[in-house]
């Protein structure tokens, strides 16, 4: 894309989260929630799902104009927005785009286009989070229709999401090559919710466990083929875990920002704390990671549009970039010395909103694991 019609887009997207979020966001960190209205509201900015095709009201964009879009919200410091945007513009928009039916595409793209439907992925189960091949929930063929059965936790936008699409064994017995994926209206019977899960960070993006007692879907439900839920699973994981690595890279961004504007302000000892060689050569690191870690992102971000961004290259970056996350972030709220630790200060937020990062998604443990397969093989 147009690095310059790219960067317009970014200071749109700027101003409109300035207008829309930004006043707004303190309170909805003080109640844990966001109101259900704000999807609609972004969604009439224009920031939901930019590279859906027009055809679904989508914008025809690059993928990198959503990838923009999160780095964006990241770096303001609106951690838990950022996530449950990046599952439904990032995640669950493409899995109907690139799997669905043109009937499928037809009856949820344009809706999650304007946020009148908002999209959740249910993939963990209790007994399986980064070993996707563990699940339990399951679905049976009963005339033209599926019965779903089981349960998903730590599921963002769970509580909210209209549209769920959730992995399930239809093949027992087979492993990853008998699950299939679903796409479930939240109001039909058999859906439910258990309450919101409460997490020491990203208070904004909900969170919930999903439960599915003798829900019946229809046949037009399944997204692509039966018993291929894992492969697609596969297929998307890399731009996953590169919307990972735009929050991360976003985030630090942001963090570093306030606390270059804090250091120059705040004074110790009769001088500026920017002023101290410690604090300098703290800051230069610091910027030297992320520099690092944006250059390889943006390789990987030009290599996602070319159809060439393979799974090993995706879980080095999601690696690489979450770890420089923690780190320069870490880095920056020792700066602010104690004010660092109260939730006065953003810097704070940028702490506890970076510490999931390096889980969900597949934990850095089964990064660290892909990255060695492909240089030493099994």
């Amino acid at each position: 894309m147009d690095t310059e019609e790219l960067t317009l887009f970014r200071d749109m997207a700027r101003r409109a989260l300035k207008r829309e979020v930004a006043p707004d966001f303190e309170a909805w960190e003080q109640q844990h929630a966001v109101p259900r209205e704000l999807w609609n509201t972004l969604g009439a900015a224009g920031l939901l799902c930019p590279d859906m095709p027009a055809a679904y009201g989508g914008a025809g964009a690059s993928p990198q104009v959503t990838l923009a879009v999160i780095e964006e919200v990241s770096c303001m410091g609106f951690g838990g927005v950022a996530t449950g945007y990046g599952i439904h513009s990032n995640i669950v928009a493409p899995y109907l785009e690139h799997f669905g039916t043109e009937a499928q595409k037809a009856q949820w793209l344009p809706k999650m286009v304007t946020g009148e439907v908002l999209g959740a992925l249910a993939m963990t189960e209790p007994g399986a989070g980064s070993d996707v091949q563990a699940i339990r929930t399951n679905a049976v063929s009963d005339g033209d229709e599926w019965v779903l059965n089981g349960s998903k936790i730590f599921i963002t936008n769970g509580m909210l999401a209209d549209l769920v699409i959730v992995a399930a064994i239809t093949d027992p017995g087979k492993g990853a090559k008998g699950t299939s994926l679903f796409l479930v209206d939240a109001s039909l019977p058999g859906f439910d919710r258990g309450k919101k899960i409460e997490k020491m960070g990203q208070h904004t993006s909900d969170t919930a466990e999903l439960f599915f007692q003798d829900v019946r879907l229809p046949s037009n439900a399944l997204l692509g083929e039966v018993n291929k839920g894992f492969i697609i699973m596969m297929k998307e994981l890399p731009r996953e875990r590169l919307g990972i690595a735009a929050q991360a890279v976003g985030a630090a961004e942001g963090a570093m920002e306030i606390t270059v504007e804090y250091v120059q302000e705040r004074k110790a000892f009769g001088q500026t704390i920017g002023s101290f060689q410690n604090t300098r050569f703290t800051l230069a690191d610091v910027k030297t990671d992320i520099a690092l870690n944006r250059a390889y992102y943006e390789k990987c971000a030009d290599l996602y549009t070319r159809d060439a961004l393979t799974a090993e290259d995706a879980a080095l970056l999601k690696y690489a970039s979450t770890e420089m996350q923690c780190k320069t972030i870490d880095a920056c709220l020792q700066l602010f010395g104690g004010y660092g630790y109260t939730t006065e200060y953003p810097i704070s937020r940028f702490y506890t909103d970076a510490r999931i990062q390096r889980i969900y998604g597949g934990t850095s443990e089964i990064m660290q694991e892909l990255v060695a397969r492909s240089i030493l093989g099994r």
